[in-house]
């Protein structure tokens, strides 16, 4: 969300990881300090890695992707909206709004590449094309030059398997678009994070992050008001006042 935060190449190494999030998520019984997720990971194993070496480099490459500290205002919102999700679709579409909200290089592809695709879905998603996004963008972000032409690729074709695996496209070789359907989780963890930098509620409800979820701008209120019929917020707008709950209850 800073817009001037550097792209980074964590996805040139391998992907998001999204299903060992999942079983590490699943065994924790609450939101644990970065000491306790480390030594689950390392100590205890419960990502079933053969050697330590492999332990302590999960642990690395999920933590800088996921945050994993109950201390972090994010990763703190994040798990409040964890718990609450349903349908693995609606998990899948909460861990790809952290991990967008915790890496520019992700949250600029969702809003500026993949948006677009997700409106016309099903829309080949070619890894080409997320490469040639990338190199575009490196007069903005000038230490994507210094990747080498290997690492791009990787981040290219890694973020591509990423996108499939929270649900965002299907197919191994020929990857299509997938719409995301209206959640609440994901929702309401766009709205805390926005919070978490002083947003107000009014501009709130116009503000572009929802692209990561499929909505334009003009159609946040309206789905606000949709998750409000759900209970899975309250939402209420009459003129330049706006209420906004995120506990449900109409």
């Amino acid at each position: 969300m800073d817009p001037s935060a550097p792209y980074a190449s964590r996805l040139s190494a391998r992907s998001a990881l999204y299903a060992d999030l999942c079983l590490l998520l699943d065994a924790a019984d609450g939101p644990l300090s970065s000491d306790a997720f480390r030594q689950m990971v390392i100590d205890e194993n419960c990502l079933a890695r053969s050697s330590e070496s492999a332990r302590r480099k999960m642990w690395k490459e999920l933590k800088s992707r996921y945050l994993l500290d109950a201390t972090n205002p994010l990763f703190s919102a994040f798990w409040q909206e964890w718990q609450r999700c349903g349908p693995e679709q609606e998990r899948g579409l909460t861990a790809y709004c952290l991990l967008a909200l915790n890496d520019k290089l992700v949250a600029d592809l969702g809003l500026e590449f993949l948006f677009p695709r997700l409106r016309r879905a099903p829309a080949e998603l070619r890894v080409n094309d997320v490469l040639s996004y990338i190199k575009a963008s490196a007069p903005a972000h000038p230490e994507v030059a210094a990747w080498s032409d290997n690492t791009v690729s990787a981040v290219a074709q890694k973020y591509s398997a990423s996108i499939r695996d929270f649900g965002l496209a299907k197919g191994a070789v020929r990857k299509t678009t997938v719409r995301p359907a209206l959640y609440g989780a994901p929702t309401r963890l766009l709205i805390r994070a926005l919070r978490l930098v002083d947003t107000r509620d009014f501009d709130i409800v116009r503000a572009p992050i929802f692209r990561l979820i499929g909505l334009e701008e003009s159609e946040v209120i309206g789905a606000l008001g949709e998750l409000h019929r759900q209970g899975a917020l309250h939402f209420r707008m009459q003129g330049d006042i706006v209420e906004l709950g995120l506990e449900g209850g109409c």
